[in-house]
């Protein structure tokens, strides 16, 4: 007689997301002395004929930052907007050591918000590649399938182990409301 063979069930895999980088924008609005800026202290690199940015690197919290000559600066690296606030206050004490004093308190512009996490579930991407619009996936190059969202203004990177990587979106909430409706949108197809 047969053995009856019982498929285990898949174990879900808990759903959750965590931001792990927020790109900012900024602008002092006062010009930078770069060379200056570069000589002086320890944590920056600048090499003009290759890029017209310094890079400025800080501890805690660990960021980088790109300040260019007009005073413009981009951050990256921060995963709170508490961490980002922080990074630019330290960016201006830097920029007090060589006497240059920012009067003005920079308005910050999210520019893109990365997270990671998981959907909870296993995932057939080349299933997931038919059915789908928006999708692009090429296994033999990369082993994950690249979903956008264009109602959420999200780009998601899917893999079969139910694992994701959510960019695109500019805040903690669109991140949420995005992975809600990738989760709906799988739901609708599985």
């Amino acid at each position: 007689m047969a053995k009856k063979v019982t498929k285990k069930p898949v174990q879900a895999i808990p759903r959750d997301i965590q931001v792990v980088n927020i790109v900012v924008s900024a602008s002092l609005e006062h010009d930078i002395p770069l060379e200056k800026m570069a000589a002086t202290l320890s944590n920056t690199e600048y090499n003009p004929e290759q890029f017209p940015g310094l890079v400025i690197r800080i501890k805690d919290p660990k960021t980088s930052a790109l300040i260019f000559s007009s005073g413009k600066i981009v951050c990256t690296g921060a995963r709170t907007m508490e961490n980002v606030e922080e990074a630019v206050k330290k960016i201006i004490k830097s920029l007090e050591k060589i006497n240059v004093n920012i009067t003005i308190k920079p308005v910050i512009k999210v520019q893109n918000i990365v997270a990671s996490g998981s959907v909870g579930m296993v995932l057939n991407l080349n299933q997931l590649a038919m059915k789908l619009e928006n999708t692009e996936y090429e296994p033999e190059q990369f082993p994950g399938l690249v979903y956008k969202l264009p109602q959420a203004k999200a780009t998601f990177l899917l893999f079969s182990n139910g694992k994701v990587v959510c960019t695109g979106t500019k805040s903690k909430e669109a991140v949420d409301q995005a992975l809600d409706m990738l989760i709906e949108n799988l739901k609708k197809i599985s």
